[in-house]
């Protein structure tokens, strides 16, 4: 009898025939490399010639180490659609084939200063084998990268960046977005301690993952919210311990990466700038003050060897550590960036400042060596340049740091604490205590009193108040909260008392999600950014020729006689005269304001927009929206107010009004639309108007949704339909003249008629109305004068479709169309060649927000993470979509401001640096005066973007 390996072990005892399972790995493989077998379904394995021919076609992709028809689990390395592709070339149908693991990380990336650096590392992540996709933002200063967790990790991904781009890394995030909670470790004394709790924790269910920090006893914990909560994480870590052995746990608070870094960073810069003037003041004092008031600088004149004196070798002592201490960063940038075969900044300022420290020195040891020779040395050039470069740094990262202060507003929203209340079976409080914010679980009972923050989202249960959530939606009124409605938390409760019950926590709070998506919006790139990304290419290369040919341009010239003698300043000689020149372009050419033109505007407005209650995802919405032409409307909920009321009810057979509203009831109770929700609360108040007291209906069989026309279904033998005059003629459904009457006479009154049929007749009908918002005329007449069109598009009616369009102010209606038929209409407008932006509810209108080039989903309230909008706006205001189409507008137009001045500045910089103006009016720019500028094209920049911050509503919502 064979003995029975390990993998015999795993395997089931019951073998599916059609099962395939693959053993693959890659090429050149290691004992590193992770092996992953993949299980998956071949439709159609009839006998082991088939079986036969799937092996034979697998076995021959690279990295396919083993294929059998068994069931045995392991891991891989897998390109999962060359394996497909390979199954279906043998004519086999492929199913259930398992996804990729994605895996998501966010790393802050330290030292970048151009479009050069965010490139360069963008490239070294995505060599990286397993990276699937790299966004990293150079405003932000942050990377976001999706990647394989069965090919590589965070380590490598980190290394290729240290490594391959020579940036600093630190890591602030992995994971895909799952509730984390740290906890610090008490009366841990050894090894197994930990081993003892992490085995505690991973055996609970619900929670994820496990990691515990050996040196600091901090355990980070991925869990599941809706099966357990961060107290009960810390109760199973206490009772984990057993005899002598007594654990604790409390919250740790991990370092705010971002804002430290900032602050590190400005410190740095800071110090910097101070050290070099430390060494700079007094090196201009020597070479320019001081020789212009002679008796007090004779003494810098005096010989020491030769015709070296005592100034030059001050400079030279005083110029050393700042060009080599001071200025390492410099070169270090310079290395990394010549090594990944690109060039920055820091490239730039190197080669201006070694050639003008390199010359000196040359001049120093010349004077040294010589007893007659004469020549001025540019040590000055050197420091100043330096520290006028580190002083524009500074002020840089100082200004870069309130772009994000919109975002750092948001984090600071939610408070420390909140009062956890533990009630009786009766609903009494037994108790009151007060916890830390991040140990709340869902459903929970909290208090919330007059003047205090809501901790989380969640829903009133006792009480009424007024809730401020301006901080949130940018509402400006107090909104009404009453049991069952909904608060966000963040937002502060105003004048009465109420508790609620948690139902949302850590990171599925509302304002979790707002700070990942305008996070994810500031690193997304913006499709301007590509003009800063193409010159970022040549840029470096072509100032370098042409400061060499500035340099030789003044140079030979100067030497052949060809311009006087006198333009050459005194103790110059031609060659001098020329270098200043060439240093002066050098370092006069900047390409981080061009690197920054569009990033800094872009986190500038979309934080700006997220405190105005405009969520918009990133650099590309913004660019669309600012080219839209026409906005198309839905109707209920985003023209009206999407709370329908019925007004009245009629009915056109011998049907008992109680078997009328009972039939309706069953069959509108599964539907979600707002008008079936009016429909289902009428009917039930009608009941009991008529002494009903039938709480219980009959569930409705086969029940069917018609998109844009009602529902259909069996209750007992009867088929019901309940829809619009639309779902009769689908069903043909004869409607008499009554009927038309009544359904006319409403719609000319913007009234919506629902139908009820059974058993093929007319039974009755419920009108209903739905008020237009009241902004919604002022909207449509701004868009007007902003040169936009409006469209109404509609599931309704076309009577009441025309009577609400003329309300609003709307030329051009569609009505009586479905869902995807909206999409259909957007796609016309589309190819009319108009930009077109779609605002819907994001209920039933997601077809059209994809199709449209901006869709807009409006009143999401807490709902944020709606996949199918660019734009999500928090309120039901329709103001709100001016804002967005405004906002985005103002943006544009300040990147175009920042393009003009970033790439104007080179375009007049570098010629006026090269000379050009000095025969005619004998200014020149000497480098250290060079540097000063480039240092305030990056600033300038950064505040134009910064404007962004005073932007105001077009529109503002009337108070009265």
């Amino acid at each position: 009898m064979e003995i029975n390996g390990e993998a015999d072990l795993k395997s089931p005892l019951l073998e599916c025939p059609n099962d395939v399972v693959i053993t693959v790995s890659p090429p050149n493989q290691n004992l590193n490399k992770k092996i992953r077998t993949l299980v998956f379904k071949v439709l159609g394995i009839t006998c082991s010639s088939c079986v036969a021919s799937i092996e034979a076609a697998l076995g021959r992709l690279d990295g396919v180490q083993s294929v059998m028809v068994s069931v045995l689990q392991g891991q891989a390395v897998v390109k999962q659609k060359m394996i497909k592709e390979a199954v279906e070339d043998t004519g086999f149908e492929v199913a259930e084939f398992p996804e990729q693991d994605i895996a998501m990380c966010r790393l802050r990336i330290k030292g970048m200063a151009c479009t050069s650096c965010s490139e360069s590392v963008e490239r070294a992540l995505l060599m990286v084998d397993g990276v699937k996709k790299a966004v990293v933002g150079l405003a932000l200063g942050e990377a976001k990268i999706h990647f394989d967790p069965n090919v590589t990790n965070t380590d490598r991904i980190i290394k290729a960046v240290e490594e391959d781009a020579g940036f600093g890394v630190e890591l602030i995030s992995s994971g895909n977005g799952l509730n984390k909670v740290y906890l610090k470790l008490g009366g841990i004394t050894s090894r197994d301690d930990l081993t003892v709790i992490e085995s505690s924790l991973q055996s609970l269910e619900g929670v994820n993952h496990v990691e515990i920090d050996v040196q600091e006893h901090i355990a980070t914990i991925s869990y599941e919210p809706d099966i357990i909560g961060p107290r009960s994480l810390i109760q199973c870590i206490q009772e984990s311990g057993s005899g002598p052995s007594t654990y604790q746990a409390i919250l740790y608070t991990p370092p705010r990466g971002g804002e430290t870094e900032r602050q590190q960073e400005i410190i740095m810069y800071r110090n910097q700038f101070m050290w070099s003037c430390l060494f700079s003041v007094p090196i201009f004092v020597f070479s320019m003050v001081l020789p212009m008031l002679p008796p007090y600088g004779n003494w810098l004149g005096y010989k020491v060897i030769n015709m070296l004196d005592i100034g030059m070798l001050l400079r030279w002592i005083l110029c050393t550590p700042v060009q080599f201490v001071i200025g390492k960063r410099f070169y270090a940038g310079s290395y990394h960036a010549l090594r990944r075969k690109s060039a920055n900044m820091d490239v730039l300022v190197a080669l201006g400042t070694n050639a003008a420290y390199f010359y000196s020195i040359y001049i120093m040891i010349k004077a040294l060596t010589s007893e007659s020779f004469e020549g001025q040395d540019f040590f000055e050039t050197s420091s100043m340049l330096i520290s006028f470069i580190l002083l524009g740094k500074y002020l840089e990262v100082l200004a870069k740091g309130k772009t994000s202060n919109a975002l750092a507003k948001l984090t600071e929203l939610a408070p420390d604490t909140a009062c956890l209340l533990t009630l009786d079976t009766e609903g009494n409080v037994i108790s009151e205590t007060e916890i830390d914010t991040r140990l709340i679980e869902k459903n929970d009972i909290l208090k919330i009193v007059p003047g205090a923050k809501v901790p989380v989202d969640g829903i009133v249960i006792d009480g009424q108040s007024h809730v401020n959530e301006s901080m949130i939606t940018g509402e400006a009124m107090p909104v009404a909260k009453r049991p069952g409605d909904k608060v966000i938390g963040g937002t502060v409760n105003e004048n009465g008392y109420i508790r609620i019950k948690a139902t949302h926590v850590g990171s599925e709070t509302a304002l979790s999600q707002i700070v990942e998506l305008v996070e994810a919006a500031q690193l997304a790139k913006a499709p301007v950014q590509k003009l800063a990304d193409q010159i970022s290419k040549f840029f470096v290369p072509t100032v370098v020729l042409a400061a060499l040919l500035t340099w030789l341009g003044w140079f030979i010239p100067g030497q052949a006689g060809l311009y006087p003698r006198t333009w050459i300043p005194t103790a110059m000689d031609a060659f001098e005269f020329a270098l200043q020149f060439g240093i002066s372009v050098l370092v006069v050419a900047c390409p981080c304001a061009l690197g920054l033109a569009t990033p800094t505007a872009v986190m500038v407005a979309t934080g700006k927009g997220a405190s105005l209650g405009v969520l918009i995802k990133g650099g590309n919405a913004l660019e669309n929206a600012h080219k839209v032409k026409t906005v198309v409307f839905d109707k209920t909920g985003t023209l009206t107010v999407g709370k329908p009321t019925v007004v009245s009810s009629v009915l056109f057979s011998e049907v008992s009004m109680e078997d009328f509203c009972n039939m309706t009831i069953a069959a509108e109770a599964n539907s979600e639309h707002p008008i079936a929700k009016a429909v289902v609360e009428h009917a039930k108040m009608l009941l009991q108007k008529h002494g009903s007291k039938n709480d219980h209906f009959t569930e409705v069989k086969e029940f069917e949704v018609h998109p844009g026309a009602g529902v259909s279904g069996k209750i007992g033998e009867r088929a019901v339909l309940v829809g619009n005059k639309r779902l009769m003629r689908l069903f043909n459904v004869p409607l008499g003249s009554e009927v038309d009457r009544y359904v006319l006479e409403n719609e000319h009154l913007a009234r919506t008629c629902v139908l009820v049929a059974t058993e093929g007749t007319a039974a009755g009908a419920f009108a209903v109305t739905d008020p237009v918002k009241p902004e919604a005329a002022r909207v449509i007449s701004y868009l007007h004068s902003m040169s936009i069109s409006s469209v109404m598009v509609t599931g309704d009616n076309w009577a009441t479709a025309s009577a609400i369009a003329k309300q609003v102010g709307i030329q051009k209606v569609f009505a009586e169309t479905d869902p995807l038929g909206k999409a259909d209409k957007i796609k016309e407008l589309q190819l009319q060649g108009t930009s077109v932006a779609m605002v819907g509810d994001g209920i039933n209108d997601s077809p059209a927000l994809v199709a449209a080039d901006v869709g807009m989903a409006i009143g999401a309230g807490t709902d944020v993470a709606i996949e199918a909008a660019d734009v999500v706006l928090m309120k039901s205001n329709l103001e709100d979509v001016v804002t967005a189409l405004d906002l985005s507008r103002k943006t544009m137009s300040r990147i175009r401001i920042n393009y003009v001045w970033a790439l104007g500045y080179n375009v007049l910089g570098m010629p006026i640096a090269a000379g050009i103006l000095f025969p005619f009016t004998g200014i020149r720019l000497p480098p250290w005066l060079a540097g000063a500028c480039m240092a305030a094209s990056s600033i300038s920049v950064v505040c134009s973007s910064l404007l962004l911050q005073y932007y105001k509503k077009p529109l503002r919502a009337n108070t009265a």
